[in-house]
């Protein structure tokens, strides 16, 4: 019996005829409980296009794509797929009419192999068995036609999330579909991989597949974009060209609020150094070699590609991963010290000494989705004399501080007692941070703190920022988002491949000049 074989885009079909509507909803609206997710929305996409998706966090993005996909069914409205009406039952009766996606949330089983993750659901069988070889080699060809450097049996668990985001596209890749969906594709990807990705996206446009596109990054939509749709609050505002859209328009659109400026301007005011870095090398190599120190009253950059190892320098600092060499001194004294066998590091000590990490992966790390806002927010501080006396809790306390830290961050819905996975990703971002205000913080370390949020919870964090600043606090800001190094720091340190390659004044920083050591000349070449 021959072996059977997946559909790989070198084996698609025909073209499909180009500007042709594949997907057409109409009037569609979801209703949760005590929510209108989508109301009467109308949205097309034509074949060889990209449309993007563009709204703030919680504006219904999620929800319609969702529907599209087979995940939620539509309270109202109608589906049309290639002029003919249609109900999606399922994520698997969605990918037999043709409809892929790749979801900001992964859907990878842990304990399964990259190449059982590609095809599950979807096995290739001989008779009653599964056909392993089969699998192995369709898998392989997957990924090599993607470039992705990934080894088909590694167990998806032992994956960074930069190589997790590798499967979930290689899934959707795997075979041909009329609709291709992506939300926040590039947010764990290299330079070099988003590069890769938007290669394929001009491979498939030109094959005649339509592709909804959902990305807060503006530079994104002006790259691969052909026509984008603003959704506020459940609502269809408005559908225009990609021509037409500038930064000041899309953020008018998405807010319903004029928003001056993105990025706002902080005073620098140094006083005394609250961290100090010296020779610091991990366990794992990430970080080699590498010194930086960071002052009161300043915002310090670390930049670099993700993998350049700056996000665990600060995780190290934290006391969240094993340390080979090096010194680290925090408000004046030693926590760390390899030659004189000292070490003080712990996220309980630091978090004591005024040192709060805010972590990259806010789902897996920063929050408890099953628990409430309030939960969330009080979890770290319940020792603290405002939410309890040693024996018991004092709920009214905790009630009264989250509520006030909930309005201070502009939190929507304002309700402290609402499960966490309800609300919206820049919601959750919100709550993340607002862990910070209960206690005195002296160093904040924000690592990739507007990965996943719109442009509004971005000036809100920005702010957030701005204040601890100016308040005294000292902010080391860990990102691979250029314009957050541009626009935001007062110096910054750049990284690449686990070493330190430059340290700039806020009068060197420049997008040339930070770009310049983010690469090695050969990688430039």
């Amino acid at each position: 019996m021959a072996e059977p074989s997946a559909a790989v885009l070198d084996d698609s079909p025909e073209p499909l005829g180009s500007g042709d509507t594949l997907l057409s909803l109409t009037n569609l609206s979801k209703q949760f409980p005590g929510t209108l997710a989508l109301d009467r929305v109308n949205f097309d996409v034509r074949s060889g296009e990209v449309h993007v998706l563009f709204g703030e966090n919680g504006a219904g993005k999620s929800t319609l794509i969702q529907i599209v996909a087979g995940v939620h069914r539509p309270s109202g409205g109608t589906i049309h797929l290639r002029g003919e009406p249609t109900n999606i039952h399922s994520v698997h009766h969605a990918r037999q009419l043709g409809v892929s996606a790749v979801f900001q949330e992964f859907s990878l089983v842990p304990h399964l192999t990259v190449e059982e993750n590609l095809f599950l659901g979807d096995e290739l069988t001989r008779g009653p068995l599964l056909n392993k070889r089969a699998l192995a080699r369709q898998a392989r060809e997957t990924l090599d036609r993607l470039g992705f450097p990934l080894r088909p049996r590694d167990e998806v668990m032992y994956l960074s999330r930069a190589e997790q985001q590798m499967v979930e596209i290689a899934k959707a890749f795997r075979t041909r579909p009329t609709i291709m969906i992506f939300d926040e594709p590039t947010a764990s990807l290299t330079e070099r991989e988003t590069d890769r990705l938007f290669g394929l996206i001009e491979q498939i446009k030109a094959e005649g597949i339509g592709i909804i596109y959902i990305t807060h990054r503006m530079n994104e939509i002006k790259r691969i974009g052909d026509r984008i749709t603003v959704l506020r609050d459940g609502v269809h505002i408005d559908t225009i060209p990609v021509e037409e859209a500038t930064d000041q328009k899309l953020v008018e659109l998405m807010t319903g609020r004029v928003i001056e400026q993105i990025f706002p301007d902080i005073a620098r005011n140094p006083a005394e150094t609250m961290l100090e870095v010296e020779g610091l090398v991990t366990a794992k190599h990430f970080v080699n070699d590498v010194s930086i120190n960071v002052r009161r009253g300043e915002v310090v950059g670390l930049a670099g590609l993700v993998g350049s190892g700056k996000s665990d320098l600060g995780r190290a600092c934290f006391g969240l991963e094993r340390i080979m060499a090096g010194r680290i001194t925090f408000d004046g004294n030693v926590v760390y010290d390899r030659a004189k066998h000292v070490n003080k590091l712990g996220p309980r000590r630091m978090l004591d000494r005024g040192l709060y990490y805010l972590p990259s992966d806010r789902r897996q790390e920063g929050l408890v989705m099953m628990q409430n806002v309030r939960e969330n927010v009080a979890l770290p501080s319940l020792g603290l004399g405002k939410f309890s006396n040693r024996l018991f809790l004092r709920r009214n306390n905790e009630r009264r501080v989250v509520r006030d830290i909930a309005q201070k961050l502009d939190l929507m819905p304002l309700n402290i007692e609402r499960d966490l996975e309800h609300f919206s990703g820049g919601n959750q971002q919100k709550v993340l941070v607002g862990k910070s205000l209960v206690r005195d913080v002296k160093l904040f370390v924000f690592d990739e703190p507007t990965v996943g949020v719109d442009v509004g919870a971005r000036v809100a964090i920005y702010e957030f920022i701005r204040d601890l600043c100016e308040a005294g606090a000292g902010v080391l800001l860990i990102s691979s988002d250029l314009p957050e190094i541009l626009h935001l720091v007062h110096r910054t340190y750049v990284m690449y491949r686990g070493e330190l390659r430059a340290e700039l004044d806020q009068s060197e920083i420049s997008e040339e000049t930070v770009l310049h050591h983010f690469f090695e000349k050969e990688d430039e070449a």
